[in-house]
């Protein structure tokens, strides 16, 4: 029998999108008050490129956090052919980066600006390697002729894995993984290596998007897959493997542009991930597994100590109730929804 009440340490979220100006100042507080950290993602208009760029951000990201909330901002910087490696070190050494982030260009929201020539990149990544410094890439290539449910499997296998061999010592984390070839993939590597999971790939595949209709708050990428995946995603989760951690990528985009003839990729659970995540290790038997999870497994790969503080979550009869809008000053933005409810509550 499962238990009806689990204690944790605090969660972070390895994987976090907070945009900037209002839309900023009305999605951080759904953070803050879950998450004791975060690895901010850098693609904004303009991206966040330099160290100046970086302090900027976090002056403004720290500016919007509540009163009372104990949350600190991870930064990264936005990886681009022409990124100069003696900045990116000194931002690293002076404690204002945590990560660099790789976007193949086209591949997502905002990232035009990324690579699209990996040799241009090479310096840096050298850079990065000799340094320790962690590298969060975005798994998929942005070939028209390849099939959107195919493009995580190719990235894999025509960048991901020359450059594990090229460069071994760079610490590569594969952001938001959505299908058995990234869990395998990850499995296969021994060091240096990690992958985040996003709450909502755990709970949904491709049917969620398409049945009985479009459905654009489900609708993200990487794009949800085959159950097959789903499945795949659940088992590396809950299996307490180090390599394997939260990142939601909550992604906050206002209604009126997710329900556009051409929708916004994004999905927001900074609100409700906490909870969802305990219903779905319920659902695994691996309620045990839910902390490492969610709280040990990234510190330890970003070597950073734990969380302090706790939470306890609790199981009652009556379900747990989320916002299902998000009021900002650009307009509303909906919280996913599992489709199910859910009881696990904060404890009082």
């Amino acid at each position: 029998m499962s238990p009806r009440r689990i204690t944790l340490r605090r969660p972070d979220d390895w994987h976090l999108h907070l945009r900037d100006g209002d839309m900023l100042r009305a999605v951080l507080p759904e953070t803050s008050a879950h998450f004791g950290r975060a690895i901010i993602m850098p693609n904004l208009v303009p991206p966040v490129l330099t160290r100046d760029d970086a302090i900027a951000y976090r002056n403004r990201i720290v500016k919007a956090v509540p009163a009372g909330h104990d949350f600190t901002p991870l930064m990264t910087l936005y990886l681009t052919e022409g990124t100069d490696p003696d900045d990116v070190e000194a931002a690293y050494r002076d404690g204002v980066i945590s990560a660099l982030k790789l976007y193949p260009a086209g591949a997502t929201t905002n990232s035009a600006s990324g690579v699209r020539d990996f040799e241009k990149a090479m310096p840096v990544l050298e850079r990065m390697a000799k340094l320790g410094i962690p590298l969060c890439v975005h798994g998929e290539v942005t070939d028209v002729d390849i099939d959107i449910f195919d493009r995580e499997a190719v990235f894999i296998d025509r960048i991901l894995a020359p450059l594990r061999k090229r460069l071994p010592e760079l610490r590569i984390i594969m952001e938001h993984i959505t299908t058995q070839d990234g869990v395998d993939f990850v499995t296969s590597n021994d060091t240096n290596f990690a992958a985040t999971i996003t709450t909502h790939h755990l709970i949904i595949n491709r049917n969620a998007i398409l049945v009985g209709g479009i459905h654009p708050h489900y609708y993200c990428l990487p794009v949800a897959k085959r159950e097959k995946h789903r499945l795949a995603l659940r088992a590396a989760a809950t299996s307490g493997d180090a390599r394997f951690f939260l990142g939601t990528d909550s992604a906050p985009h206002t209604d009126a542009r997710k329900e556009s003839p051409c929708g916004c990729a994004g999905i927001f659970t900074a609100n409700n991930t906490v909870q969802l995540l305990a219903h779905v290790f319920e659902e695994e038997n691996a309620l045990d597994k839910l902390e490492a999870f969610a709280s040990l497994n990234g510190p330890a790969f970003y070597g950073l100590p734990v969380n302090e503080a706790t939470i306890t979550l609790e199981k009652r009869e009556d379900p747990a109730s989320f916002a299902d809008k998000i009021n900002t000053a650009e307009g509303l933005v909906t919280v996913f929804d599992p489709g199910y409810r859910v009881h696990w509550h904060y404890a009082d």
